[in-house]
């Protein structure tokens, strides 16, 4: 069950999410935090301002590997505007962060895009986080904020 500390930090992966967007990036944002709440990162999309593989997932996975125990990474939670993609959810499992948290999932986007008459099929397949991360501890969609993530898209594929 998604609490009220939980929707604190995905309010701020939409906030993110919507500075990528203004930057030109696709609209994604995503803040890690310990296990006592504390924020370590956060970032945004750059996935047009750096390159294709800059997703924040994928970086907040990296710093983690990088400065955080093991212990502490198994206590973390990475929360997301949108569901982990492929690439994303393999450094998570590879960096032995647990908890995922997203606002919107892989399959809302990819019927948005139908929605909106984008037929976006990337070069890698989409699957839930559950198939590519053994034993995940996944929550989400949260409806409640789905709807701005939703919008992003709209505005990110009509700019």
């Amino acid at each position: 069950m998604v609490s009220n500390m939980d929707m604190k930090h995905l309010k701020r992966c939409v906030e993110l999410a919507e500075e990528a967007l203004d930057a030109g990036d696709a609209p994604f944002g995503s803040v890690l935090v310990s296990a006592d709440g504390d924020v370590l990162k956060e970032d945004r999309n750059r996935d047009a301002t750096v390159d294709k593989t800059h997703h924040p997932e994928f970086e907040l996975a990296r710093w983690a590997a990088q400065n955080m125990t093991p212990e502490d990474r198994k206590q973390a939670t990475v929360y997301t505007s949108g569901e982990h993609c492929s690439m994303c959810s393999t450094a998570h499992g590879i960096a032995g962060l647990d908890r995922i948290v997203y606002v919107s999932s892989s399959r809302q986007l990819s019927e948005w895009h139908k929605d909106m008459n984008i037929s976006k099929e990337g070069p890698i397949y989409s699957y839930p986080i559950e198939d590519i991360i053994r034993d995940a501890n996944v929550e989400g969609p949260v409806p409640e904020l789905a709807e701005q993530v939703r919008e992003l898209q709209r505005r990110y594929h009509e700019g």
